[in-house]
């Protein structure tokens, strides 16, 4: 059986510096080909995982046990497609905006016939079976001698935590047949690397906190008069902190407030200005991808809108791709109805923030990386959109190893694809604070297996907009902006007395992600906005003579306490719920994408990052900042009787673990949000 671990990969890269090389396009790879044409063998670092030792080591793998790999393509001119892709994107080009149609991209950029045929006589020549060949990869099968013979390695059982498991005995190597074909290999080692979703719901949250505290039961106080709290669920209607937890203990502050009612997308569009823009994302496509799919999406979208006084979606405006025949790894992923909250939580703030917009959802087979690489594919490939959603990802760095570099370079490569054409990315930053073992201890979304404070992957990509999260407070009911701080929340429970709030101060429970990436260099994007201050430390300490990639890019309302509502079908009943995560961040900065796109007259805006640091500290953003702010930060969560106790929390925002808010850019919500200017910058010429 495969090891499969929540949200992290188990194969080693002992080549970051190569790897950071190619990712930006500052270098050819190892294996690509000669000005003379010349190849030599190609060795693959990282496919023998460090969890493979010698101390582990249970015995040979039989030649005749089954085995399968993917052989990542490397196409044509790879140096070639990340200058193109950064000349596109950066406003400040004169190539700025002259996107490649798709055909003209392929040709240039995709895989040759010779070069499919390399791989192909390679693999058949050792005895391999080719299973598919697309436009981005070979798969192969067979026996694990004919594995062997392929890749130059043995392949040996090792003990690991999980039982035994199959990896190659030494880094594999790509003959000089094919080296210059070859971009990457996968599946050499029988890990598998899977994706959570970044969307938690208040519901989930409480109950993941109460499976991993003692006393978190409350009961009710017996012989007492009533709770002046209220034993129904409550929360402010007018505005952030309208109403005052009257009945409540002292916290962090005499009279907390109620924590806001979850937020609609009528107040979203106020507050962010596109409903005094009036834009609608007429004439943009946004993609969603997620895992499996939801078979009630779009009713459940349309049900939610006009519940919530917005347009359904009107004919052919919502399609969608999904293969439930094909869907594996339903055990491990949670299948449909565990990926089901986040679908609906994405496709309803998308059309909800660019109701005009047309919405496509691509479903993967699994959470798994290989499946959420193909529906990424099919996206670009059939250039599906102009703007992309993704609210999932995984840490690079855990206790078996580190993230496969094959996803890393097959990712990278498909996202400047995406650029030449004119297709953005954008991934939700995490919710686990800097990912670091202490945010691990007690944050709700967090990786266990975290080793050291980190980012997240795709996010940390130099080729993806990395959105970031934030605590929107509303100034009344209609949604006008009042202010925002860091997305991060401590939590603190209600005594069995209701007299005082345990622990207290609360400990980390939830948090916007963020950091500094060890692993790559910093974008040029970056230069001059980022400070090396903050680019030439790593979120884990480690200190660099030159400036990292930073993470996240840009931030939106995604806390937890000031939570986004969601709706959907689950066990064939609809109901409804407040979400948070930056898996709520991501499709708003996506739908304001599209926004633009309408704004900019149709033209597709594509990779955004330029045009962000671009515009990185003028009217464009808000600035988030919290040590500006000096008002209230602790909100009363009251969800009423349940189970027959009543269930009361306390909150304080702007609490992320290791992250914070501060003026200018900083590692908790990148450049800011979206400001007053945002869609003027792009109705007018833009140079900074």
């Amino acid at each position: 059986m495969p090891i499969a671990r929540n949200r992290i990969s188990r194969i080693a890269v002992p080549a970051t510096a190569a790897l950071i090389l190619g990712t930006l396009g500052a270098a050819a790879p190892a294996g690509a080909a000669t000005p003379t044409g010349e190849q030599t063998a190609k060795p693959l670092p990282g496919t023998h995982p460090e969890w493979a030792t010698a101390q582990a080591d249970a015995g040979a793998v039989p030649d005749s046990a089954p085995a399968s790999a993917r052989i990542y393509l490397a196409g044509q001119d790879q140096a070639g497609l990340a200058a193109l892709a950064k000349a596109v994107s950066d406003p400040n080009s004169p190539a700025y905006g002259a996107f490649l149609p798709d055909g003209q991209a392929e040709a240039r950029f995709g895989a040759s016939a010779a070069q499919v045929k390399a791989v192909t006589d390679w693999v058949t020549g050792a005895g391999l079976k080719v299973d598919a060949t697309t436009a981005h990869y070979v798969q192969v099968s067979g026996s694990t001698g004919a594995l062997a013979k392929a890749f130059g390695t043995g392949f040996r059982t090792y003990r690991t935590e999980d039982g035994l498991h199959r990896a190659a005995a030494k880094d594999a190597v790509v003959p000089a047949s094919a080296a210059g074909a070859v971009l990457a290999v996968s599946g050499l080692s029988d890990t598998l690397h899977k994706n959570t979703s970044h969307a938690v719901s208040v519901r989930e949250a409480e109950a993941r906190a109460q499976a991993g505290a003692k006393s978190a039961q409350l009961a009710a106080p017996a012989g007492k008069a009533p709770a002046t709290l209220p034993t129904v669920p409550t929360c402010s209607e007018d505005g952030y902190g309208s109403k005052t937890a009257k009945g409540a203990p002292d916290g962090y502050e005499k009279n907390e407030p109620f924590a806001p009612c979850s937020y609609v997308p009528s107040q979203l569009r106020k507050a962010y200005g596109v409903t005094d823009a009036k834009v609608s994302g007429k004439g943009a496509r946004i993609a969603i991808i997620d895992a499996y799919g939801l078979a009630s999406m779009e009713q459940d979208a349309n049900h939610f809108s006009t519940l919530h006084g917005d347009k359904p979606f009107a004919a052919g405006q919502y399609r969608e791709y999904v293969t439930p025949d094909k869907w594996t790894h339903q055990d491990e992923c949670g299948g449909a109805a565990g990926w089901a909250g986040e679908e609906a939580l994405d496709v309803e703030m998308a059309h909800g923030l660019a109701p005009d917009a047309q919405v496509v959802y691509v479903g993967g087979n699994s959470c798994y990386d290989q499946d959420l690489y193909d529906a990424m594919a099919k996206v670009v490939d059939e250039h599906l959109a102009d703007v992309v959603s993704n609210s999932w990802g995984e840490i690079m760095h855990g206790t078996g190893g580190d993230l496969d570099p094959a996803v890393v370079a097959a990712d990278n490569q498909l996202f400047q694809r995406a650029a030449v054409t004119g297709i953005g990315f954008t991934f939700s930053s995490g919710d686990c604070g800097d990912s670091s073992p202490g945010a691990a201890a007690t944050g709700v979304n967090c990786q266990t297996d975290t080793t050291q404070a980190q980012t997240d992957w795709p996010s940390s990509s130099p080729w993806v907009t990395s959105v970031g999260g934030t605590a929107l407070e509303l100034a009344d009911k209609a949604g006008h902006y009042g202010r925002e701080v860091s997305m991060g929340d401590q939590r603190s429970v209600l005594s069995d007395d209701q007299k005082s709030w345990t622990p207290f101060p609360g400990k980390f429970y939830f948090g916007g992600g963020g950091g500094v990436s060890k692993d790559f260099a910093q974008p040029w994007y970056q230069q001059g906005v980022v400070p090396d201050r903050i680019a030439k430390t790593a979120a884990d300490g480690t200190k660099s003579a030159t400036p990292l990639r930073a993470t996240p890019d840009v931030a939106m309302s995604g806390d937890l306490v000031a939570a986004t509502l969601v709706g959907y079908t689950d066990g064939g009943t609809y109901s409804e719920g407040g979400y948070g995560g930056t898996s709520v961040s991501a499709p708003e900065y996506a739908a304001m994408l599209a926004d633009a796109v309408q704004a900019r007259g149709g033209r597709a805006v594509g990779f955004a990052n330029p045009a962000i640091y671009d515009r990185a500290g003028g009217g464009a953003f808000h600035d988030v900042n919290d040590s500006a702010v000096h008002n209230k930060f602790g909100n009363v969560v009251d969800l009423g009787l349940v189970g027959g106790a009543l269930k009361v929390r306390l909150y304080k925002i702007a609490a992320d673990y290791g992250l914070s808010a501060a003026k200018g850019y900083d590692t908790a919500t990148g450049v800011g949000t979206p400001g007053k200017d945002f869609f003027n910058s792009f109705r007018l010429p833009h140079r900074r």
